[in-house]
């Protein structure tokens, strides 16, 4: 155990601690104001402070994590041996940054509170984040930092035994919609067909014809080659179902449709299945509470995984909203069009609220890539080439801080057909079963 004395226990002090100490390096925490505690353990200890007691262990601290509300921050990135940092200490400190404070700013989404440019559909812009601006956002930099911390550590204390967390990795399948051609309902089908025709389509309205008489599986059915891939990776899969009702934004077809209903079944008794929030789940507190409701009930299961789609616009509103909905787990945390570490951590972590000044009970799984990322420079090889490089990139610096490495795609994403002709299929298998 880290015993870390400090002047002040704040809500804050305590969920940074916990992140770096306990879930990324292993070591449970215990904080205390009382010097003679500090004095008399005799194992891992730390002070946490303006000044040093003695000859301990020491960390300068800002005043960020003993601070309550939000307020504008003077933030300076410096380069930091393979990485980079802010909030410098000074000499007397164990570390040249207080890796605490700026793990806090990371993960607590502060810049996302603050006043902000939002790009056309309400949202936080990856463009304006700090990782963005100061080239570290496709690294897991907490990770990193907590490592280095670790060094420190283990220097004053050779004896100890650290635990080794394993590097882990998951894939997520949003289904935005399930069906291209097959059981969409007649109307939609006609006025697709109609289309069609207009744009002279001959080979998609044959395609269309052969789906509608089950001669020819739908182009977006690729559940069961997931689910066989699947067999050969060393985990499994969670599936993301949108269930909302038919818009503008959500073109699944209907929730009560047997064909869906039966779907969702057959792949959840493989695979975990979660809820993809439609738009207007985002912009309503009712329509989030009926698609839970719709996705439990077709599952007959407590929903764990929820996921906001690409319109997610207020995190923390958001979020809050998932918590009043008991949704444990949420894999909202990435930029859809952009790689990287949207919360400069590759290791779930709790909701901090700021607004509250509260840990919440909402479990955030960091996602570093999403399908949208790639789709955008699909047309470009020269920038997929480098979209694909940074992503592997991405994947080696999180196995050498044995993280968790998270990534989307789409069911659609995996078809074979059109510009990628199975590229990506072959990219997938491979992948999933390095």
């Amino acid at each position: 155990m880290l015993l870390i004395y400090t002047h002040k226990i704040t809500p804050r002090l305590r969920y940074t601690f916990k992140h770096i100490c306990t879930n990324i390096l292993g070591v449970p925490v215990k904080f205390t104001t009382a010097v003679d505690e500090f004095i008399v353990h005799d194992s891992l200890k730390l002070s946490y402070t303006n000044k040093p007691l003695g000859k301990e262990l020491h960390i300068k601290s800002q005043e960020l994590l003993f601070e309550q509300g939000i307020s504008d921050i003077e933030i300076k990135v410096q380069d930091w041996r393979e990485s980079k940092c802010f909030f410098v200490t000074g000499t007397k400190s164990a570390l040249p940054y207080d890796i605490f404070a700026a793990a806090f700013v990371l993960l607590s989404r502060y810049e996302e509170f603050l006043p902000h440019v939002k790009d056309e559909q309400g949202r936080f812009p990856a463009t304006e984040s700090l990782g963005y601006q100061e080239e570290f956002l496709t690294q897991p930099v907490i990770d990193v930092w907590a490592y280095y911390f670790k060094e420190v550590l283990q220097e004053k204390y050779p004896d100890y035994n650290f635990e080794h967390r394993k590097f882990s990795f998951q894939a997520l399948v949003d289904v935005e919609q399930a069906y291209e051609m097959y059981g969409i309902g007649i109307m939609r089908w006609v006025t697709n067909f109609l289309g069609d025709l207009v744009k002279l389509q001959f080979s998609k309205i044959l395609l269309r014809l052969q789906v509608s008489l089950g001669l020819r599986k739908d182009p977006y059915d690729t559940f069961s080659w997931l689910i066989n891939v699947q067999k050969n990776a060393k985990f499994k899969f969670v599936f993301f179902f949108m269930v909302g009702n038919y818009s503008t934004y959500t073109r699944n077809i209907r929730f009560n449709k047997k064909n869906f209903r039966e779907l969702i079944k057959m792949v959840g008794d493989y695979s975990e299945i979660g809820l993809l929030l439609s738009k207007e789940a985002l912009l309503s507190k009712r329509q989030m509470k009926l698609e839970k409701r719709r996705i439990e009930g077709i599952n007959n299961k407590q929903l764990s995984a929820v996921r906001c789609s690409k319109y997610m616009q207020s995190l923390p509103e958001h979020y809050r909203e998932m918590i009043q909905f008991e949704m444990k787990n949420d894999y909202s945390m990435g930029y859809p069009e952009y790689l990287g570490f949207r919360a400069g951590t590759c290791t779930p972590f709790n909701f901090y609220d700021l607004d509250y000044e509260t840990i919440t009970p909402l479990l955030i799984h960091p996602i570093c890539a999403q399908a949208s990322a790639f789709e955008t420079s699909a047309s470009d090889e020269k920038e997929l080439n480098h979209e694909l490089d940074t992503f592997f990139e991405m994947k080696e610096a999180v196995e050498r801080v044995n993280g968790n490495f998270v990534f989307s795609f789409r069911n659609k994403s995996v078809t074979g057909k059109g510009q990628d002709q199975g590229q990506w299929k072959q990219f997938f298998r491979e992948l999933v079963n390095d």
